[in-house]
């Protein structure tokens, strides 16, 4: 099998959709939607800027006391780590402010720091990354009251979750046209608030720092991580401890997003044979040209077969008020994402987060912000090639009932430890392969978001990315 085939269960487009029964709002396959049949929306390359320009750093004094959470509406007994939420200022003047939640792991003192962050572009990282997926705590299905996640990552690290860029959940800015931005200004914005940020934690200066995220944080995090280790060479500035990146089902490349999800739907036996081969002779993924009639007409084939599948898992049931089916492969409960909008939207829950009085609702995704968002490339693997011989940690991992999962053939890196199983709990928990500078690794039975669908196994394979070290190939 060839290296590229290796790769077939890989980076997936992003979006949060709001309802798990696919009927929601669905960032991404708006914004490339819009992109192949318009020509729409503008792809620019985004550039680390040659000079360093000063961040605005601001006093944190007393900050991190007031930012300490007593207690979480409805949150479990026997809770036995810190929480902190609230606002760090990037920009004064414009009123801009990001909004952080961290949960500290049990043992603190020796655990790495990680930030996460969600994608869209435009969707919440606290409500849809700590709430539904890999936080501490799910909502239950009356929208008031926690159940303790056994697997959640702060088991194993720090975890730090931001809603990035303003205008994303709790974020904002008082003015207006910040909430026109791109990914130069989400890097740049990020950077700055982990710089005043580590001044309010200054005991995560020196602890081992990783940034980890999934869908269009497959442009975030390796945008971010460029940025951190390019101002890490610059005389007197903070220097952050950056360890490594993991990013999931990540929209990377333009290319082999759409091969790659036509291939998936082919070999999953949702399109035909005349489908596929309609697309594969008639559409130009290597560009974001307008498409042709002829791709169009295949393109809708493709969707009307594929009909209301959810293909972000294609074989999970519709989250659906009627209906009481659970998913055929994970225990996750497909309707979360409405059980969480009820809760954030408690005046008592957001008293208890600190959250400021904003120009905008909650929300899971912020449709201004997908509309009007600027800079995008085709392609970050130049990014990711960059960060793969600067020596950091290099990680992606993929669900594999995620129907939107592309191939990555383009890094054309050596293969140093052949695709094999990885075990966790007596079972294969997915698949792996150790390339040069780079490990792949899927999550067996999880969709887009691994940590909702496969909690225990997107806990093992995350505990093995901070140790650096391969997913167990034993069945211990």
């Amino acid at each position: 099998m060839k290296n590229a085939l290796l790769f077939s269960v890989l980076l997936c487009l992003v979006a949060f959709v709001q309802c798990y029964g696919g009927s929601g709002f669905d960032p991404l396959e708006k914004l490339l939607k819009a992109q192949r049949l318009k020509g729409s929306v503008n792809f620019v390359k985004q550039d680390v800027p040659n000079e360093y320009s000063p961040v605005y750093l601001g006093p944190q004094d007393g900050l991190k006391e007031a930012d300490k959470i007593t207690v979480l509406p409805g949150q479990p007994n026997g809770v036995k780590f810190d929480q902190y939420s609230g606002y760090v200022t990037i920009d004064p003047k414009a009123g801009r402010a990001l909004f952080y939640y961290l949960s500290e792991s049990q043992k603190s003192s020796s655990k790495p720091l990680v930030l996460c962050l969600n994608g869209g572009p435009g969707c919440s990282s606290f409500g849809n990354g700590a709430m539904m997926e890999l936080g501490p705590f799910r909502v239950k299905s009356d929208g008031r009251t926690l159940s303790q996640n056994t697997s959640a990552w702060n088991t194993v690290a720090n975890i730090l979750f931001l809603e990035s860029p303003a205008g994303v959940g709790f974020s904002y800015s008082n003015t207006t046209s910040d909430y026109i931005t791109g990914d130069t200004q989400t890097a740049a914005d990020t950077y700055a608030f982990l710089v005043n940020w580590l001044e309010r934690f200054p005991e995560n200066k020196t602890r081992d720092f990783f940034i980890s995220g999934e869908s269009y944080a497959g442009h975030y995090v390796p945008q971010l991580a460029q940025l951190i280790i390019e101002n890490n060479k610059i005389t007197n500035q903070t220097i952050i401890n950056l360890q490594g990146i993991a990013i999931g089902n990540a929209y990377v490349d333009y290319e082999t997003e759409y091969t790659g999800m036509y291939d998936y739907f082919w070999s999953h036996a949702i399109i035909s044979d005349e489908i596929h081969d309609g697309i594969t002779l008639n559409c130009n993924f290597t560009s974001d040209a307008t498409v042709s009639d002829a791709c169009e007409a295949y393109e809708n084939q493709a969707d009307a077969a594929r009909a209301n599948t959810f293909f972000y898992d294609i074989y999970a049931p519709l989250c659906s008020s009627s209906s009481n089916t659970t998913p055929s492969i994970s225990a996750f409960d497909l309707c979360s994402s409405d059980y969480i909008y009820s809760y954030l939207k408690t005046p008592e829950v957001q008293k208890s987060l600190h959250v400021a009085s904003i120009p905008h609702e909650w929300d899971s995704c912020n449709d201004y912000i997908l509309t009007y968002w600027k800079d995008k490339p085709l392609t970050v693997l130049p990014t990711i090639k960059e960060l793969m011989a600067s020596g950091i940690s290099v990680w992606i991992y993929s669900g594999d009932t995620d129907g939107r999962v592309p191939g990555i053939d383009k890094l054309g890196t050596a293969v140093q430890t052949p695709w094999y199983p990885w075990y966790t709990q007596g079972e294969v928990g997915g698949y792996a392969v150790g390339y040069q500078n780079l490990t792949f690794v899927t999550i067996r039975g999880a969709g887009h978001f691994v940590p909702s669908y496969q909690p225990a196994r997107a806990l093992a394979f995350f505990s093995s990315f901070l140790d650096g070290k391969l997913p167990p190939s034993d069945q211990k």
